[in-house]
């Protein structure tokens, strides 16, 4: 359980108590936020990046983005090891920063997490037809040009359902087909690797660079969402059975895998595949993949490895998002009854129940949906990202003696340049810039997003002066 104490600071203080199984070992914990991190979208993106930026400018971005990733997940693992507790964001930024800018971090990673889970259930019936591609029956409408099909809506909303349920009977169940979809996935990327580095490419390689510092800027906005997932461990910290310390250890190491794999992904196919066919590919990975091992086959397998990563990235989704919407609830600033615990399961149920029920709607939008999703939800995680950075170094001047397991070294600086990279990401989504999210789509996800939250807050602070 967690509750909101007065710690004699006139703030709240976040403390729990074992509502939750500590289940997770150190591998299980790894898999998770890793395969949170790689989703569909090495697979399904890739060609998109190398046309906004090119080869060399789709790098520089994953480069620049991961960095600003790497310093914001050593304030997130500083945090984390210090405090163990369901919910993340929102324990730190309560006790360092009260329960406005609590609320404002926890809601930004609830948006976050569920346009991920949106996503997913999105982009599921996207991968199955590359490899089916005459399961489209019966048509129903077509949005933004892209055209919307029974069948096609069925795949999503029945795998929404799957894994609710993987999740609603448990942590144990859901970290067990994490790891081993994530496995998986991880050796056909490699394999991947293998030979498209040894791979002698014909025909006009892709350019260095695409659109100038517009194209560069273009993928920069996207690297937030496509690395949002380290901080899962955090929102289950507290069925993490392994010492404060290491908590801290293996979510700066997830992080740095995930930056490493973007990257050789974008190298490799960079490197598989000439500009004419980037042009033609339906799915640049794939077709890469194929072009690599002259076998459709393995390109019908990358399509796979790329299911995999759907299932593993909207496996972690779910058990974020239900954590932190639980932690809300504890703290009553969402109704209560996300708070509640299945007796048998030891999960939040509900959470996960509304969750899913949000994943079966995207799939009635087709594949436009998808790049929305991705904008959007970047801008709320840096919103999260900047907050949590804030409350860092605000805890290192308030708190110096609290104990830290995983202790920072030049905490200051750390913390400055996370809140520094933050605030810079975010500027990128705002009008002017040449990545600004698209009017009306995108700033219509998030503003619902803001409403939303806003009516929540705004009724939870009723009931408290009642």
């Amino acid at each position: 359980m967690v509750r909101i104490n007065n710690n004699g600071k006139g703030r709240g203080q976040v403390e729990s108590s074992d509502r939750f199984s500590r289940t997770l070992a150190r591998r299980e914990v790894i898999t998770l936020s890793f395969g949170a991190m790689i989703g569909w979208s090495w697979v399904l993106l890739t060609g998109e990046w190398l046309a906004r930026a090119g080869s060399l400018g789709t790098v520089i971005a994953f480069v620049i983005g991961g960095t600003a990733v790497v310093f914001i997940s050593l304030t997130y693992a500083e945090l984390a090891a210090a405090m163990p507790k369901a919910g993340g964001e929102h324990v730190y930024t309560y006790r360092a920063l009260g329960p406005t800018v609590s609320f404002i971090a926890s809601w930004a990673i609830v948006m976050a997490y569920v346009s991920v889970c949106v996503f997913e259930s999105a982009a599921l019936p996207t991968a199955l037809e590359y490899l089916f591609p005459d399961m489209r029956i019966g048509f129903l409408w077509k949005i933004q040009g892209a055209d919307v099909y029974a069948s096609l809506v069925a795949v999503g909303v029945v795998a929404a359902i799957v894994m609710t349920l993987i999740n609603y009977v448990g942590i144990r169940f859901a970290a067990f087909v994490q790891t081993v979809i994530t496995t998986l996935f991880f050796l056909v990327g490699i394999s991947f690797f293998v030979g498209a580095f040894s791979f002698e490419l014909s025909g006009d390689s892709i350019p260095l660079f695409q659109h100038g510092i517009a194209g560069v800027l273009g993928v920069l906005v996207m690297v937030p969402a496509l690395m949002v997932g380290f901080d899962v461990i955090p929102q289950s910290a507290e069925e993490i059975n392994l010492p404060p310390r290491q908590i801290g250890t293996l979510l700066v190491i997830s992080v740095s895998l995930a930056a490493a794999w973007y990257i050789l992904i974008s190298l490799a196919v960079s490197s598989s595949l000439s500009a004419g066919q980037l042009a033609s590919a339906g799915i640049a990975t794939a077709d890469a993949t194929a072009s690599v091992w002259r076998s459709q086959l393995m390109g019908n397998l990358m399509i796979l490895a790329g299911v995999g990563g759907i299932l593993t990235s909207w496996n972690a989704f779910i058990i974020g998002g239900s954590r932190v919407l639980f932690a809300l609830a504890e703290s009553g600033m969402i109704p209560g009854l996300f708070a509640a615990i299945h007796p048998r399961y030891r999960t939040p149920h509900v959470a996960i129940l509304t969750i899913g029920a949000l994943s079966c709607l995207s799939p009635f939008f087709g594949r436009t949906v998808l790049v929305w999703l991705v904008d959007a939800g970047s801008f709320f995680i840096v919103i999260a990202y900047g907050l949590v950075a804030w409350a860092f170094l605000k805890l290192r001047k308030t708190e110096p003696s609290m104990e830290r397991p995983f202790k920072v070294k030049y905490g200051r600086f750390v913390g400055f340049t996370a809140l520094g990279l933050s605030l810079g990401l975010g500027v990128l989504y705002l009008p002017g810039s040449p990545a600004a999210l698209l009017w009306p789509y995108e700033w219509a996800m998030v503003l619902f997003g803001v409403l939303t939250g806003l009516a929540f807050y705004v009724n939870s602070r009723r009931q408290q002066r009642n």
